[in-house]
């Protein structure tokens, strides 16, 4: 097996054959399985958008609040 590993070949090999026994799995998932992962992916998209609309007016209060403490420094 040693052997086997070392050549360029049996680990090409060795990959297809991981790679053939992945695919396969993947093809027996139930349809509720899929169902499930499509709504959580729906979900989650969901609450970026979500998550956008806060980040963006926060940002902005951030640089302007910078933008008053430059200009109270500057003051003084």
């Amino acid at each position: 097996m040693k052997n086997f590993l070392k050549s360029w070949g049996g680990k090409a090999a060795l990959g297809m054959g991981l790679l053939t026994a992945s695919v396969s799995s993947f093809a027996a998932l139930p349809a509720s399985a899929t169902t499930a992962f499509t709504d959580l992916q729906t979900d989650a998209l969901a609450l970026v958008d979500l998550a956008w609309t806060a980040a963006i007016p926060i940002t902005i209060a951030f640089v302007i609040l910078g933008m008053f403490k430059r200009a109270a420094y500057s003051a003084t």
